[in-house]
C-alpha cells in the first residue's frame, strides 16, 4: 500500500526560494484521512517544521491549490501554507540563510493520520537562493565588505545597494534573489563582518557613499543611477543615503523610521543627525519571553529630536514606503504618514506608500517561515515583530513583486531613456 502513495512538488522539486509550488498526493484511499508535513533546517541548525491534516477526494487525490487543509499549522485552502506555517524547534529564532550559495532543502511527506503516523511518501524541495548563472564576488575594496550578484547576460542591469537590516554581518538572501531577477546587487556589512569592528557607535554616510559609487562604476549604459533597499534600522539610512547622496533614483524603505535611529549619523567627519532613542520604560514584557517594544522610540517630531529626522523632501529620487500595519517593533505606518505628508507639504510627488494589515516586522522575500519574534539587534533581548501568518505571507507575496517593478521602473535603462524623451 505504502509504495502506491505517491507525493509530487511541480513544476519542479528544484526552484527558486521565492517561487511557489504545486504538492500533489496520488495513490491514497477514496477519502483517505492524512497528515502533511514540510520540515527544514536553517544554517545555524534550527530545525523548522508545520503539519496539516487533509483528506483525499474520491479518486485518492490531494492538490494543495484546491483542497483545504482541516486542522493543523493553517486551516483552509493555503496551496504554500506548508512553508510559510513552519515554526521553530526553539523559541524567538528567525530562519538565518547565512551564505546565497547554500539552498534551503524542504523535506515534504505524508503520513498515516492515526497510529505512529507511518510515513506513506516523502520528497525534498531544493529552494535555492541564486538563480541559475548569477555570480557571486565576496567584495573587500577600499572600505566596502560585502557581497556583489551579477546575473546572467551581458546588462545592462538596474543596480540595487541592499542595506538589509542592522544586527552585525552580512545577508545575502534578499540581494541573491534579486539578482536572480536580473539586478546587480551589492549587499554591504555595517560591522561585526570580516575584518569591520564587532560593535559601532557611529555610522558613516561615506562608506554607504562608497558602495553606491562602487555600483555607479559598474553600471554599464546610459543611466548611472542606482537604487537602494532596506529593512528596519536600514531604513533610516536608506532615507538619508537618498537625501544626502546624488544619482539615486529608486529608494525602498521597509518598516522603518523617518528618523536617523539609535546612533548619530556623520558625513565628511561632521555629525549630521542626532540620535533618536528609545524609552525603555516603555517595553511591555510578554508571557512568550518576548517583548512587545511599539511604542519604546521617542517622538521624532518633538522639538527635542529634530535633528534626527531626516530631510527627505531634499531627495532627487522616487520613494517606495512600505509598512506592516501590524508592525510591533515600532510604529511604522505612522512614520510612513508622517513622511507622506510631509513630501506632499514640499509639492514632492515621488513616492508611493503601501501598507498590510495583519502583517508584522519582518517582511521578506516570501515563502519562508514566518517569524513571530526573534532576538533584537539594539536591545539585546527578543522581542515580538507582530502580525498574523497568513495575513503576513500574503503581504509578502505582493510586496515582492510591487518591489521589483518599483526599481524595475525607475532604474532600467529603458525607463531613463523614455523620461529623457519627455
Amino acid at each position: 500500500m505504502a509504495s502506491q502513495v505517491r507525493l509530487r512538488l511541480l513544476p519542479s522539486a528544484r526552484c527558486l526560494f521565492d517561487e511557489p509550488i504545486q504538492v500533489k498526493v496520488a495513490g491514497l484511499r477514496s477519502r483517505q484521512v492524512v497528515s502533511l508535513r514540510a520540515s527544514s533546517t536553517d544554517d545555524k541548525g534550527t530545525v523548522f517544521s508545520s503539519a496539516a491534516t487533509y483528506r483525499a477526494n474520491g479518486n485518492g487525490e490531494i492538490d494543495l491549490k484546491r483542497d483545504p487543509s482541516l486542522s493543523g499549522s493553517y486551516v483552509g485552502v493555503e496551496p504554500m501554507g506548508l512553508l510559510w506555517s513552519m515554526t521553530p524547534d526553539s523559541l524567538h529564532k528567525r530562519l538565518q540563510k547565512i551564505n546565497a550559495l547554500n539552498p534551503s532543502m524542504v523535506k515534504f511527506s505524508v503520513h498515516e493520520e492515526a497510529g505512529e503516523g507511518r510515513i506513506l511518501a516523502e520528497a525534498t524541495n531544493e529552494r535555492i537562493l541564486m538563480g541559475d548563472g548569477v555570480i557571486r564576488v565576496p567584495i573587500k575594496e577600499g572600505n566596502i565588505r560585502g557581497v556583489l550578484f551579477t546575473p546572467p547576460g551581458r546588462g545592462p542591469f538596474p543596480a540595487v545597494l541592499d542595506l538589509y537590516t542592522f544586527g552585525g554581518g552580512l545577508s545575502e538572501k534578499r540581494a541573491s534573489l534579486l539578482a536572480s531577477r536580473g539586478f546587480l546587487v551589492l549587499t554591504v556589512a555595517l560591522y561585526g563582518h570580516d575584518d569591520l569592528p564587532k560593535n559601532i557607535k557611529e555610522i558613516h554616510l561615506d562608506y554607504l557613499e562608497e558602495a553606491v559609487e562602487f555600483l555607479k562604476k559598474l553600471t554599464k549604459g546610459s543611466s548611472k543611477k542606482v537604487g537602494v533597499i532596506s529593512l528596519s534600522k536600514s531604513g533610516d539610512l536608506a532615507l538619508s543615503v537618498a537625501s544626502y547622496l546624488p544619482d539615486v533614483e529608486a529608494t525602498v524603505w521597509i518598516n522603518g523610521c523617518s528618523a536617523n535611529v539609535a546612533l548619530p549619523l556623520y558625513y565628511k567627519k561632521r555629525q549630521i543627525h542626532s540620535a533618536l532613542m528609545f524609552d525603555l520604560k516603555k517595553v511591555i514584557p510578554t508571557e512568550s519571553g518576548a517583548f512587545n517594544t511599539k511604542y519604546v522610540l521617542n517622538n521624532p517630531l518633538a522639538e527635542e529630536n529634530k535633528g534626527s529626522l531626516i530631510p527627505i523632501e531634499r531627495a532627487k529620487g522616487h520613494f517606495l514606503f512600505v509598512a506592516s500595519e501590524d508592525d510591533l517593533n515600532w510604529d511604522s505606518k505612522a512614520y510612513v504618514d508622517e513622511m507622506v505628508e510631509r513630501l506632499k507639504r514640499h509639492g514632492k510627488e515621488k513616492f508611493e506608500s503601501v501598507s498590510y494589515p495583519g502583517a508584522g516586522h519582518y517582511l521578506e522575500p516570501p515563502y519562508g517561515p514566518y517569524c513571530p519574534s526573534s532576538f533584537h539587534g539594539v536591545l539585546g533581548k527578543p522581542v515580538l515583530w507582530g502580525g498574523e501568518p497568513k495575513s503576513h505571507a500574503a503581504a509578502e507575496v505582493h510586496m515582492w513583486k510591487k518591489i521589483q517593478d518599483f526599481l524595475r521602473n525607475h532604474l532600467s535603462s529603458d525607463a531613463a531613456q523614455n523620461r529623457a524623451k519627455l
